[in-house]
């Protein structure tokens, strides 16, 4: 998958100026951030769009252009050693979210250590590494379906799958596959979050639940409002610095 990159100026930006900033941009598409710089898809770019953004919200952007591939797999991989996590696990990230480093992917990891899924079906809705789907599995679960929408997601959660010694049914794709589960995991985007919200009601079972994280305390009315249309009840809600996830469960 190819990346472009824009650059802007956070001089005399405060930080909360900038959380807010950043999450606009992930509303259009961007998904990783280091320094100054933010990166998307290039086959989402939008130069318009982000102009606008960044004028409204007062950011000066310096530039956007491509980068090679190979560039960006550099950055991110200096940026992201591998991981050590609780139960033996290692993650080893190549261009992938959610090595366990951010609170979003952190609050769900902790709160599967402390449930217990022995016998239970689980997806990993846009898996990343494999992280959370890895958990799982390490905890007992009778089957994991990861998938995410990136190749290179794809191909490193088997990578992390087969370094951690675990079976998991890993698929390319930008909808929950069918099926029934216990347990939905889904640390995305909120927009994605509310629009497949109904898929999620859909195929869990009664008295599954669904784990959503990557979002803010402002977005938390929004997607409990989403879920209650569906059926899904609000279980907890989880703070770590400024991002929010929430439990919700079936009827």
């Amino acid at each position: 998958m190819r990346y472009s990159v824009a650059k802007f100026d956070y001089t005399g930006v405060a930080d909360w100026q900038r959380e807010l900033f950043e999450q606009a941009l992930a509303d259009i598409g961007f998904d990783s951030f280091i320094e100054n710089e933010a990166y998307i898809p290039t086959a989402q770019l939008n130069p318009q769009q982000i102009v606008v953004v960044a004028s409204k919200h007062a950011i000066a952007l310096l530039s956007v252009c491509d980068c090679a591939d190979e560039n960006w797999n550099a950055t991110w991989e200096q940026e992201h050693p591998a991981m050590e996590l609780p139960m033996g696990v290692t993650i080893v990230p190549h261009c992938a979210f959610g090595a366990g480093y951010h609170e979003t992917t952190n609050m769900l990891i902790n709160a599967l250590i402390n449930s217990q899924l022995e016998g239970k079906d689980v997806l990993d809705n846009g898996c990343g590494t494999g992280v959370l789907g890895i958990m799982a599995a390490k905890l007992g679960a009778h089957s994991v379906t990861a998938i995410d929408i990136d190749e290179n997601s794809v191909t490193n959660t088997h990578e992390n799958a087969e370094r951690n010694s675990v079976t998991i049914d890993i698929r390319l794709g930008d909808t929950p596959p069918e099926g029934s589960y216990d347990l939905i995991l889904s640390n995305i985007h909120k927009n994605i979050l509310l629009r497949q919200m109904p898929v999620y009601a859909r195929l869990l079972k009664p008295h599954g639940e669904l784990w959503m994280s990557g979002f803010y305390e402002a977005d938390v009315p929004e997607l409990i409002t989403e879920a209650n249309r569906y059926g899904l009840q609000l279980l907890q809600c989880e703070a770590n610095n400024e991002w929010r996830s929430i439990r919700i469960i079936k009827n």
